[in-house]
């Protein structure tokens, strides 16, 4: 087995003698690279922000930007990462670097103040600043500082803005971070990371990391792993992190055996049929929304609303399913979607309707040694759906509730109706009450505010510090009532 290795801003550098727990972002500072901060240890900030290279959506390779707080350096054997000092372009010794695009319109324009944040910053908006496509979306007419974009989240560099929803400053309001993002211009064809993209990204390879008698894995396929699972049943499995991180920094969780799935290429896939559409547990959730592209509107509806870019860019499906957690965003619109999980083991398969999934608090029928391979969306879709998430914050936050919908309506009358909860209850849940209120009525004022009193009895909301159990209620209700507001007429399916 090769030692374990990542090439940082172009160098290789071994992560011995780190241990398998050791954040990304500790790793980094260790090696002096301290432009990588640590603001909340939980990817809510950004300040941890670094560039990973992975397999693209456009190009052969997709400049990424994570939360390296989250991630464990071991998880990045055989990868290549670029951190805030690498942006910069190095000339001869004694010469001062050049400054990236990225800093150089962050400088000018104030976006940086007591600069705790600017590197997380930067790191983001590089990522973004490389979108192979952000181009095709920008606004020729537009100017930098015309004021002048397709809507105030996009400028007409088109670049997005969400890029750098996972990026927190509080020192300069935003506005010059926001000039500077809608200033960036082109990649240039001298760009080293930019022509970067154009070749393939470091290939998989197997890790068995050990130190002080704990261990990182990574096996080279589905089989493999399956067998060390059946192994280790004890294991803590991982893709991206972004939840066992929290509970290695904020916990101080550790594990004897960890083992990554995040790239075996069994769980990358992503399938359409003539009847379902196959999604691989270990595609992140940025990388099914974009290969995606609308195809199923209640996810493409979902996932702006999920977490940050940041998160979405190491969260997936299988990760977020595998949790249990009744306030998780995608098992309500995957309920509504009637999605089912392919489960498997040593032994074989086996597919089990989400709605059967969930047992208990974050318990489910998944066995020791089974993990989710992918998740199957049924075809054809429903054409009114929606997804609603009440929560504290317009973006990155929990939700306090979540509420997906998926309605057959023909010629005036609701044929089908699948209704998905989170933040209600122990599990996530269907609201079968509700459904069945529906189903054979009209979509009418009187059906839906009928429904709407069904609605709010379902589940058992409690009281936190995030809601009370009457406001979730009343939220449950108010969904309903706000999609027969946006939908009001009769559709066709």
């Amino acid at each position: 087995m090769v030692a374990a290795r990542i090439k940082v801003n172009g160098k290789e550098a071994p992560i011995s003698p780190a241990a398998p727990h050791t954040t990304t972002l500790d790793f980094l500072r260790e090696r002096g690279l301290t432009g990588t901060k640590e603001g909340c240890a939980e990817g809510e900030c950004g300040a941890c922000s670094v560039l990973v290279a992975r397999p693209g959506v456009n190009k052969p390779t997709d400049w990424v930007a994570v939360n390296a707080c989250l991630v464990p350096v071991a998880a990045l054997d055989g990868q290549e990462i670029i951190t805030s000092e690498g942006l910069a372009t190095v000339g001869e010794p004694g010469t001062r670097p050049s400054l990236h695009p990225v800093q150089e319109e962050m400088a000018v324009r104030g976006g940086s103040q007591c600069g705790y944040c600017t590197p997380g910053f930067v790191c983001s908006m590089a990522a973004e600043y490389y979108r192979p496509d952000r181009c095709a979306h920008a606004d020729p007419s537009g100017g930098a500082d015309s004021g002048d974009s397709t809507d105030a989240e996009h400028g007409p560099n088109g670049f997005d803005l969400h890029a750098l929803s996972g990026n927190l400053c509080r020192c300069t309001g935003y506005r010059p971070i926001r000039d500077a993002a809608f200033a960036v211009g082109t990649p240039t064809d001298e760009d080293p990371l930019a022509r970067r993209r154009e070749q393939s990204p470091p290939a998989p390879v197997a890790t068995e990391y050990t130190q002080d008698d704990s261990a990182f894995l990574r096996k080279n396929t589905l089989a493999e792993t399956l067998e060390l699972l059946r192994e280790r049943p004890d294991a803590v499995v991982v893709a991206g992190s972004t939840d066992w991180g929290v509970e290695v920094n904020i916990r101080s969780r550790r594990a004897d055996c960890v083992v990554a799935v995040d790239r075996l290429p069994e769980l990358r896939e992503l399938r359409v049929e003539s009847d379902s559409i196959e999604i691989g547990a270990a595609l992140t959730l940025t990388e099914i929304e974009r290969r995606l592209d609308g195809r199923v509107p209640l996810l493409a509806e979902l996932f702006p609303q999920f977490a940050s870019r940041l998160i979405r860019n190491g969260a997936t499906l299988g990760g977020n399913l595998g949790t249990g957690s009744p306030i998780g965003d995608s098992p309500p619109a995957l309920l509504a979607l009637e999605a089912s999980l392919v489960l498997a083991d040593a032994d074989g398969e086996r597919e089990v309707p989400l709605a059967e999934y969930f047992t208990g608090y974050r318990q489910s029928v998944r066995r020791p040694g089974e993990l989710i391979r992918a998740v199957r969306v049924p075809l054809p879709l429903s054409p009114v759906t929606a997804f609603h998430k009440i929560a504290k914050r317009r973006f990155d936050d929990i939700s306090s509730v979540a509420v997906a919908f998926a309605l057959d309506i023909e010629d005036g009358t609701v044929r089908k109706a699948r209704i998905g909860l989170g933040g209600v209850a122990a599990t996530p849940i269907r609201a079968l009450a509700t459904e069945a209120a529906l189903e054979g009525q009209p979509w009418s004022a009187e059906t839906v505010e009928a429904a709407a009193r069904v609605l709010r009895g379902e589940g058992t909301p409690m009281d936190d510090h995030r809601a009370s159990s009457l406001y979730r209620s009343a939220m449950l209700g108010q969904s309903l009532l706000k999609l027969h507001a946006q939908t009001p007429e009769a559709v066709s399916s």
